[in-house]
């Protein structure tokens, strides 16, 4: 099953090889995408990412308050959490780019507020997808109910502006657009079947494509909401800057972005490594996000290797989730699977995440063999790393500068790790989509 044949017109600018989109032409996008006159005692709340997306989300939200701010009857902003940690507002004021002095100044009528998605009075049901269209939807792998929450601040305004960046994600094979918010600012019981619909489908074969199951159901959410939805999808390089604006509905800005992310994103390598280390920016503050240090490694790691996490500033497996994560373990799909009797009343979230972090295995006998290891080098203490069935190494011992330049020997340091995702030139069936 594909995607949309064509998506509903959007505009976009896309910067050159050599140069970055610079603040006057997102300001000028702005203007065409939000013209005053039809913003006037509008109520509009801003969904923005947290501080674990590299993007210049403030950039955006500047020229959308220089634009529209002065005329709108409101002009609030939501920090799409998913399931990670409530943001400050010292910390919501870093992720827009403004200042204390702004912030009590230009921009004090603006209102701050965290996703609580397991605050049942913060959350409204608004359907249930059925289990047929779910069988439909995941292309025969499911076919059960799931009910639709969503933060229920949204129905307190007369549009939802989506302000996000767009890079490979191993759920739902490209992020942003409805993504959010599904997971961004929903409720439990479809955060947790999604993502264990990408797990069984296995994260290689998720990653870095478009039109996946769980971009399905994302996007049938996502037409569930009964607000006006606009969206800024951003592409961002990390070495360079802002190299794609797209302003639209989600499904079209999120389609525009992922075209170009799939172009920008997915740096391709003719063989397999042994060993990578794989280092974790200070934005990835616990393993439940640096996570995404092995996800966008996987498909570059040979049969038998090691990929090493490496990241001394984290201390804290998952603050949301730690307590069952310390219960389950890191394991592969099939642990899961073939033991589903004894898993299935743990969050499925939960259950997903230790797969992707574990990576590809078998289960069978009793007996569990990972495809690679995955080795810890964080602040975690070795107890804690092999009680989550994780490698141990004490990042005291490590010095990056002694994996760098090894290629040809089959060593790969990467030094920001969890945005760019390695591909193999020719990969194996393992990693290929199932999707066509």
């Amino acid at each position: 099953m594909t995607g949309p044949m064509s998506a509903t017109p959007i505009l976009s600018r896309v910067a050159s090889e050599e140069h970055a989109l610079d603040e006057e032409e997102i300001a000028g996008l702005v203007a065409d995408a939000c013209p005053e006159a039809g913003y006037h005692g509008k109520r509009v709340l801003l969904i923005v990412p947290d501080g674990t997306r590299t993007a210049p989300v403030g950039t955006v939200f500047k020229a959308i308050h220089d634009r529209v701010g002065g005329v709108t009857k409101a002009l609030d902003v939501l920090v799409a959490l998913g399931t990670h940690q409530p943001m400050t507002e010292e910390a919501i004021c870093k992720r827009l780019d403004i200042s204390e002095q702004e912030r009590h100044k230009q921009y004090r009528d603006v209102r701050f507020f965290n996703h609580e998605w397991d605050n049942p009075e913060a959350l409204k049901h608004i359907g249930t997808i059925s289990g047929d269209e779910i069988r439909e939807l995941t292309s025969g792998r499911f076919a059960i109910d799931v009910p639709v929450q969503v933060n229920r601040r949204l129905f307190e305004y007369d549009e939802v502006m989506i302000i996000g960046p767009v890079f490979p994600h191993e759920v739902v094979g490209f992020s942003g657009g409805n993504k959010y918010l599904f997971p961004g600012v929903s409720g439990p019981d479809i955060l947790n079947f999604f993502h264990w619909l990408g797990a069984v489908v296995t994260n290689p074969k998720i990653i870095g494509h478009m039109w996946t199951p769980v971009r399905r159901v994302v996007d049938r959410a996502g037409s569930l909401v009964p607000v006006g939805k606009k969206c800024f999808a951003m592409v961002v390089r990390p070495d360079k800057g802002l190299d794609g604006l797209f302003f639209g509905t989600p499904e079209a800005a999120w389609q525009g972005a992922a075209e170009l992310s799939s172009r920008r994103h997915i740096t391709r390598k003719p063989k397999p490594f042994h060993t990578i280390l794989s280092c974790a920016p200070e934005m990835y503050d616990e393993v439940w996000t640096a996570g995404k240090c092995m996800y966008k490694l996987e498909p570059v790691l040979a049969d038998g290797g090691e990929l090493i996490i490496y990241a001394p500033h984290i201390r804290e497996v998952c603050v949301a989730h730690g307590s069952h994560i310390e219960e389950v373990g890191y394991h592969c799909r099939d642990y899961f699977l073939k033991q589903w009797e004894r898993f299935k009343d743990y969050p499925w979230g939960v259950l997903a995440h230790s797969t992707h972090v574990y990576g590809q295995g078998t289960f069978e006998n009793g007996v569990e063999t990972p495809r690679a290891r995955v080795t810890l080098a964080t602040g975690i203490p070795e107890a804690k790393c092999r009680q989550i069935n994780l490698g141990y190494r004490d990042p005291d011992t490590i010095d990056p500068e002694k994996f760098a330049d090894r290629e040809d020997e089959g060593i790969l340091l990467v030094r920001k790790a969890g945005e760019m995702l390695y591909r193999l030139e020719d990969p194996p069936e393992w990693a290929q989509s199932d999707e066509t």
